[in-house]
């Protein structure tokens, strides 16, 4: 907490040459490009960081090849090339895995038409992954035995990739990059519209958390805020070229289906594709594509359906997936840039995520719309050109803000770590090595957790029971990421809330523990405000949803 309080402090103090409000992937992204290049920046966030679209997403980096049965070959090359370069810039957290997709009899086109449809898709991303594979139903069944093969006709297996973590880890990683280049970041801080005073927007602000009320001052405001950028700009009274359109998917997240690290997927009944995805030691199934007209959602008895019926048909399971088999879901709304008007011209299902960035030079105002994860590193670099045009100097327009650490300090850490036999104290049943998950999730910062766990060999150890989180990873978590209600840590920072039972986590006995190092002697006070949220959030919900 003490990270978030001394942010509090600085952002009406000073007058930044940015404010980015949205801490999405979108908002973190131009956070860490414009401050790493040497901008003065603030952002915020109405709630936590990554608590929107960006942790509900399918955990997929991919070119979109989708939109190329839509003739949208310039993004899916785009999208392409952003995937492989992610990939390159994150090895230990973007990679490359197989899709195996199947083609049931009656369907649109023969496998062979897609099929030659990947091979398109190998060469627009410059063939940097493995090439795509024809298969009869009896190979499917061979390499993947899950699936029912009695109505199917042929198939393919091709390349993308998917985040090994979390959307919602990955998110927050630029955040904490935008920190370590002198952002000053905040979350649960609520924008109440802003104005213009003479050279500087003035941006009334609230705390979320106490009520305080304050003004943040810059000489650019960025609207990054997801779904809810249209509202917004309402605040501020901008009137901007794009709008959204929204979309709501939802997955499931069940016990792990098959051992074999691949993408399965499939078109489900309504003709868009569906994916059972691989998530360490469990499997998440989705997603659907329903029309919504507002960000706000929630999950349906007739969404839950619809994935249960479409995996139920296409997986030859012992026992038929049920509402039982489920541990957590993820629901939210993808937001479609559209121009007014444009919006009903075609198939809704084959919208595509593109950002667009519209800028009012005048008021030195930028709103970002659409987008996903594949494209983060473009929009950052975008954003930086768009606040240049608009006079704010970068004094260091050559250096690079994203990316791991380099290969000489993940040896350095591999090499510490061997010495102290630290992969030995990996807990049984866990999904890889401890030192490549440290490194993963923290790179340079994981030298640190080296040096505790030689101090304290308590601090290797696992907290909360089913989880791979240890002792010294939360004391980490409290000094750098901005944990300020339980969520953040179970559901955001970590994915612990959606691989383990509610119940798991509610007795464990180490959960006190953890809300002790997080929150000092405010840790029982956020253990029963996160059991009554997320209890009274989950009621609210189901009730919403049957009598709308």
């Amino acid at each position: 907490m003490q990270l978030r309080q001394n942010n509090l402090r600085k952002l009406p103090e000073q007058v930044f040459d940015v404010l980015v409000i949205g801490g999405g992937i979108n908002g973190a992204s131009a956070a860490a490009a414009l401050s790493g290049k040497g901008a003065r920046v603030a952002m915020i966030d109405r709630g936590d960081f990554a608590g929107g679209t960006s942790m509900q997403s399918s955990n997929l980096v991919w070119g979109g090849i989708k939109y190329m049965e839509s003739g949208d070959f310039a993004l899916v090359r785009k999208l392409c090339k952003s995937r492989n370069h992610l990939i390159e810039s994150y090895p230990s957290t973007v990679q490359e895995i197989r899709f195996l997709t199947t083609i049931n009899r009656g369907f649109r086109h023969h496998p062979l038409y897609p099929w030659a449809g990947t091979w398109l898709y190998w060469l627009m991303g410059n063939g940097f992954t493995r090439r795509p594979n024809f298969l009869r139903a009896r190979d499917i069944k061979g390499r993947e035995p899950i699936i029912a093969t009695e109505h199917v006709s042929g198939g393919f297996e091709y390349s993308d990739a998917y985040l090994h973590d979390n959307d919602a880890r990955f998110v927050f990683n630029f955040v904490r990059s935008a920190l370590d280049f002198g952002t000053v970041a905040a979350n649960y801080v609520e924008s109440l519209g802003a104005r213009r005073e003479g050279d500087h927007w003035v941006t009334d602000v609230e705390d979320c958390i106490d009520g305080k009320r304050f003004a943040i001052r810059s000489k650019v405001l960025i609207n990054a805020a997801g779904p809810w950028v249209d509202r917004l700009n309402e605040l501020s009274g901008q009137k901007t070229a794009h709008r959204h359109v929204f979309s709501k998917g939802i997955h499931l997240i069940v016990p792990r289906l098959t051992d074999q690290r691949r993408v399965l997927a499939f078109f489900a009944d309504d003709g868009r594709l569906f994916f059972v995805i691989p998530m360490g030691a469990r499997t998440c199934i989705g997603t659907t594509d329903t029309r919504v007209e507002s960000p706000e959602v929630g999950i349906a008895q007739q969404d839950v359906n619809f994935v249960l019926d479409n995996i139920n048909k296409r997986l030859s399971l012992d026992k038929p997936l049920t509402e039982a088999d489920i541990i957590a879901t993820r629901c939210g709304v993808r937001p479609l840039a559209v121009k007014p008007g444009n919006g009903g011209e075609r198939d809704f299902l084959n919208l595509s995520r593109k950002h667009a960035i519209d800028v009012d030079p005048q008021a030195r105002h930028l709103s970002i719309f659409g987008g996903k994860l594949t494209d983060c590193l473009n929009v950052g670099e975008e954003v930086v050109e768009e606040v240049r045009r608009l006079g704010v100097e970068c004094p260091y327009p050559d250096v690079r803000w994203y990316g791991e650490p380099g290969a000489s300090l993940r040896e350095t850490f591999m090499h510490q770590a061997r010495l102290m036999a630290l992969d030995s104290m990996t807990a049984a049943g866990a999904s890889e090595p401890l030192s490549t998950r440290l490194w993963r999730r923290y790179g340079t910062q994981a030298l640190e957790l080296l040096e505790d766990i030689r101090q304290d060999p308590r601090q290797g150890e696992v907290l909360i029971e089913g989880t791979e989180y240890l002792r010294g990873e939360l004391k980490l978590t409290r000094r750098r990421e901005m944990v300020t209600r339980l969520e953040d840590f179970l559901r955001r920072r970590s994915k612990i809330s959606l691989v383990v039972p509610e119940e798991t986590i509610r007795t464990s006995p180490g959960l006190l523990e953890a809300c002790d190092i997080l929150f000092g002697d405010q840790a029982q006070a956020r253990l029963e405000e996160y059991f009554a949220t997320t209890m009274r959030d989950g009621a609210d919900a189901a009730m919403g949803e049957k009598t709308s």
